[in-house]
């Protein structure tokens, strides 16, 4: 006999997510009040708005757990041209806010479509990778998938919004988990790694360096008559994309983008100007000492040292207030919740629940790590928002659908064969 749909609902994910969003209230609470009465009626506060937007978010929540499941794969393509099209609309009606035309203002409120097309994108790409035609290590069907995430991505790029668009590289987690090879990833991280050397040393040197190691390998396999074609051509792949790297850290990248990787690579100390934010973040951090000063204690949050710390820099009230125990816990909790989120997934009978499960441990996994380590000094600032817990409305309310699209199609594996 199958269970009801409430008791087939995996609760232990349910409740990380509300232990998440509630110690996040907390924290914007501490961040955006003064000293006068708590009260819930007046709409000029922060903390007043995100505990309305949290209410509005238990009123999707029933609404995602009342669709039917099989809704969701049927119309993942109308979804997600719906989101596209959402996207383009921005460069028309959207508002400009603080240099990013992202927005869409409905009466007093903004709506940032960008939030909602990571789970209209996890849908397309689930449909399409769960077509009993698509085989993931052809070549096309390869194409196809990167261009399903790559044209939200291209849409959100120019509004300019570079951080939500750095998100759909999450999108390799259920990619790579449905057999893409190997070597894309290992190209990815090369690439990366072979930039941040390239910014960091002359770029003759770091192909002099990888043009040895190459050579060096090529003497070791030399009894298995190695193809000297692919390392010649491997080194000079390598020599192309680093002599490459400056010009494209110089003519592509803004000045506050080169700004900021400077100061993470240590090339430069600004702290009272582009570095200002993390600065004032690793103090308001690292003055929180083990256990915190105290909930509303901080007198970095409470004297507004640390900019947009209700949204991006949340972390820094934890760190501050509750100290490097509370910290570690909302690490931990965001661990459970990902672990949970793949023993999901692994456990699901259908593809496209499969999928579209990596696919929010992916986003959620790239949004929490490019978070923390940016309000902590080890990542550059590019403005993305710690998931269930940072303030806003249309952030919480994308992840939360995000979420609980997966818990519905969870509740419903007993129900797929």
């Amino acid at each position: 006999m199958a269970k009801s749909s409430v008791a087939a609902i995996d609760w232990v994910t349910v409740f990380l997510f509300l232990l998440l969003v509630g110690f996040g209230w907390v924290n914007i609470y501490s961040a955006s009040s003064e000293n006068e009465a708590f009260s819930l009626a007046d709409f000029s506060h922060a903390y007043v708005r995100q505990a309305y937007w949290i209410l509005f978010s238990i009123v999707l929540i029933i609404i995602t757990q009342a669709i039917e499941a099989k809704f969701y794969e049927r119309f993942a393509g109308l979804i997600y041209v719906l989101s596209l099209l959402s996207l383009l609309g921005l460069f028309v009606f959207g508002k400009n806010i603080n240099g990013a035309t992202s927005w869409y203002q409905i009466g007093p409120a903004g709506l940032q479509p960008s939030e909602f097309a990571k789970a209209c994108t996890a849908l397309a790409l689930a449909k399409f990778l769960s077509d009993m035609q698509t085989n993931i290590k052809v070549l096309g069907y390869q194409v196809r998938a990167f261009l399903i995430i790559a044209i939200p991505a291209v849409f959100i790029i120019p509004q300019p919004d570079p951080g939500s668009a750095l998100v759909y590289a999450a999108f390799f987690f259920p990619l790579y988990r449905e057999g893409l090879a190997t070597i894309y990833l290992i190209v990815g991280a090369s690439a990366a790694g072979l930039f941040i050397l390239t910014l960091l040393f002359n770029p003759i040197w770091v192909v002099l360096v990888i043009a040895a190691i190459m050579l060096f390998i090529l003497i070791r396999n030399r009894k298995r008559k190695p193809k000297y074609s692919r390392y010649l051509l491997t080194i000079l792949v390598v020599a192309g994309f680093c002599f490459s790297v400056n010009y494209i850290f110089n003519h592509v990248f803004e000045q506050r983008h080169r700004d900021r990787f400077n100061i993470v690579l240590g090339k430069e100390v600004d702290s009272k100007g582009i570095g200002y934010n993390t600065n004032q973040s690793q103090i308001a951090i690292g003055s929180g000492g083990w256990i915190g000063k105290g909930f509303r204690e901080g007198t970095q949050t409470k004297g507004g040292f640390v900019p947009e710390q209700r949204t991006d820099y949340i972390f820094s009230t934890v760190g501050e207030e509750w100290g490097f125990l509370g910290a570690t816990m909302i690490i931990i909790l965001f661990v459970l919740l990902l672990i949970r989120l793949i023993h999901l997934a692994e456990r699901q009978k259908s593809q496209f629940s499969r999928v579209y499960g990596y696919s929010v441990v992916g986003i959620l996994f790239i949004h929490f790590t490019i978070n923390i380590g940016m309000v902590t000094g080890l990542m550059p600032t590019i403005g993305i928002p710690l998931p269930f817990f940072s303030y806003g409305g249309s952030s919480l309310w994308g992840f939360t659908i995000l979420l609980f699209i997966f818990i519905k199609l969870d509740a419903n594996r007993v129900n797929e064969w």
